[in-house]
């Protein structure tokens, strides 16, 4: 008989996409995406962090002070980063899980990609411009979204 307590799909993935949020060096948001086929396999993941050759030690990670002296300038946000490491590949009708409900920028892209849903996990900026612009276009464009709903159970990875 097969074992009962194995872990759902939206688990996994939500799991994949946290798991990929540890590697931002983001001292106070860290955000990771996984992007899935219609088949559940796994296209591509990403995270937020600084463009590749601009140093984590020489770029600043504020959140607070002129614009050219907090991290919103620079950073690459998870999504974003997800579609750019996908390279060539079709994301047409795939699924994003991604930790945090993507800002307006990033919506774009994965419509222009055509990714058919986003599954979220935190949607703690749902007020601001650039998430109600997010929601509005992924409406429009017949994106679905949904909040991702955690089972309770503690997945513990140890190495």
């Amino acid at each position: 008989m097969k074992r009962q307590d194995y872990i759902s799909w939206d688990e996994y993935f939500m799991g994949i996409a946290l798991l990929s949020a540890r590697r931002s060096k983001d001292p106070g948001t860290q955000v990771g995406a996984c992007i899935i086929s219609a088949d559940k396999r796994i296209l591509t993941m990403g995270y937020n962090g600084m463009p590749i050759g601009c140093s984590d030690d020489e770029f600043p990670w504020e959140r607070e002070g002129s614009p050219l002296d907090t991290k919103y300038l620079y950073v690459c946000h998870a999504e974003m980063n997800a579609i750019l490491n996908s390279g060539t590949a079709d994301l047409r009708g795939s699924v994003v899980y991604t930790t945090l409900f993507p800002c307006a920028e990033c919506t774009k892209a994965l419509i222009q990609k055509g990714i058919s849903e986003v599954c979220y996990l935190s949607d703690k900026y749902a007020s601001e411009d650039l998430f109600v612009a997010a929601r509005r276009m992924m409406d429009a464009a017949g994106v679905r979204y949904r909040r991702y709903e955690p089972s309770g159970r503690e997945i513990l990875i140890q190495v």
